[in-house]
């Protein structure tokens, strides 16, 4: 046993090891303009020595050059439902904000670590593990809020100053961590960034904690404008804290997105106190979203059954978000009649709540439904034309009943409201492919590469869509059109 848990052991070593290695590489080949897939998008050098000032544009290039990279090493984690909560929820608190460019793209990571992280040009990343510490939605905001602040005071720009000469080193880094983080750390890992980032280390935590300070003080400001509850920044600062201190393998301090101190927590806590006698309401949905993110995190659905059957049996508060991550369970282990009998329940105690009405119509395709499910749908996007989970919904209906051509149609209109989702565009691609729309594949494939930095990949893909529409005049300058723009694309990186 001792020998398998070791060689288990080295196995994730060398995988950590590889994907410290993935995060250097794909920035180190940015920076010195290899022929390699990662090379395809180019970070900015920003800053010079007559300015020091980083325009708004720069940082969005540079924000948007990172996510390319990011997502070429990290997949997303798939949930309508689940991103299009927090997409509402992060826009109702810039609405409260300082920040001027609301240009903002949610990166949602399934991974069970209390994370988040703010990326210049509007970058602003999530693990689902922050719905297994955060007890209400004012906790996750105050997170959110506190990212937003980091964006709205542009946080990066103003540290180029200081660390002008290394900022493209601490960028590296700063992939690299998130990679390493979005996929667990171990010691090996983690002692291979370190060696290569100690010379930064002092100034780098200097920086951080000054900006952590500001960006606490700034997300409070945010949630009172909200009309949230401000001391509930202390309390999951609180909690991060337990987890840093506690935790045996924990990161190092530096490696930490947002270095916890008891300084910090106290701090916030006191610039809370006047609010403590104030009544904020709860919310219902956040419970909700919570049971789907606490499914994605448990790999084991039997385990998931006794998790929501234990929390119903002890009578907890949120009964409804119990018997709704049950229902997602027995889902997940195809008993469908037992999911289904859970959802029933539930619409008839709330019978317009979206997220009953999307999980009903799930297990209904489970059952393989199909009649009852879109009619169900239909209904639904009738009422709500361009609802995204439902869309959604009713494109992977159309997949699974073999009526490609419609489900491609449905897929394209969602591309056109949301081009910059890379998972639309994946799936696009793979319909495109069953309904024999072969050049429609290499056009949606090429969109998806774009997405995660590979525009080589993407040329190739338009190259080869253009070979296959000579005769269609239209369709072929679309595809031109589309390989001028990457070409822009890369001489405007180039020139940043």
């Amino acid at each position: 046993m001792k020998k398998n848990t070791k060689n288990k052991q080295s196995t994730l070593n060398n995988n950590y090891l590889s994907a410290i290695k993935a995060g250097f590489v794909a920035l180190f080949f940015f920076i010195f303009n290899t022929n390699s897939l990662a090379a395809d998008i180019k970070l900015p050098v920003l800053g010079d020595n007559s300015s020091g000032i980083v325009s708004i544009q720069q940082e969005y290039s540079l924000g948007q050059a990172w996510l390319k990279a990011f997502r070429g090493y990290i997949k997303q984690h798939d949930d309508p439902l689940l991103q299009t909560y927090l997409e509402q929820l992060t826009f109702s608190l810039v609405a409260n904000s300082d920040l001027d460019d609301s240009r903002l793209t949610l990166v949602l990571i399934n991974n069970p670590t209390i994370n988040a992280f703010a990326v210049p040009g509007g970058v602003i990343g999530i693990h689902t593990g922050i719905f297994s510490y955060a007890d209400n939605e004012d906790q996750l905001a105050s997170i959110l809020s506190h990212e937003i602040a980091h964006l709205s005071q542009r946080h990066f720009a103003r540290g180029i100053e200081a660390q002008r000469n290394a900022s493209m080193i601490s960028l590296a880094g700063l992939l690299a961590t998130f990679v390493v983080s979005s996929q667990g750390g171990t010691d090996a890992g983690l002692a291979a960034l370190t060696a290569t980032q100690a010379f930064s280390i002092d100034q780098q935590l200097r920086y951080s904690r000054s900006n952590e300070q500001e960006a606490d003080r700034l997300g409070i400001k945010i949630m009172e404008r909200a009309g949230r509850d401000p001391e509930a920044a202390a309390d999951i600062l609180q909690k991060m804290l337990a987890q840093t201190r506690y935790k045996t393998n924990r990161l190092p301090e530096f490696l930490l997105t947002h270095p916890v101190t008891d300084r910090r927590v106290v701090d916030t806590r006191s610039r809370t106190f006047k609010d403590k006698q104030r009544h904020y309401p709860d919310s219902y949905d956040y419970y909700i979203m919570k049971a789907r993110a606490l499914i994605a995190l448990q790999d084991d659905a039997k385990y998931s059954v006794k998790f929501f059957q234990q929390r119903i049996e002890a009578n907890t508060l949120q009964q409804d978000a119990a018997n709704y991550g049950l229902s997602l369970a027995y889902l997940r282990l195809k008993k469908n009649q037992l999911a289904k009998r859970i959802i029933t329940e539930l619409l008839e105690k709330k019978p317009f709540y979206p997220a009953f009405i999307f999980t009903d119509i799930s297990v209904d395709i489970a059952m393989k439904n199909h009649p009852v499910a879109f009619k169900k749908l239909n209904a639904q996007i009738q009422l709500n034309q361009n609802n995204f989970p439902l869309r959604m919904l009713q494109a992977d209906a159309l997949w699974k009943t073999h009526e490609y051509d419609e489900a491609a149609s449905i897929l394209t209109k969602i591309s056109r409201q949301r081009p910059q989702d890379p998972t639309v565009w994946y799936q696009l691609a793979e319909v495109r492919g069953l309904a024999g729309n072969i050049s429609g594949v290499h056009e949606a494939r090429a969109e998806y590469f774009i997405l995660i930095g590979a525009l080589e990949s993407a040329k190739q893909q338009l190259n080869f869509a253009a070979n296959l529409l000579k005769a269609d005049f239209k369709r072929l300058s679309i595809v031109k059109q589309r390989l001028t723009e990457i070409d822009k694309i890369e001489k405007s990186l180039k020139k940043l």
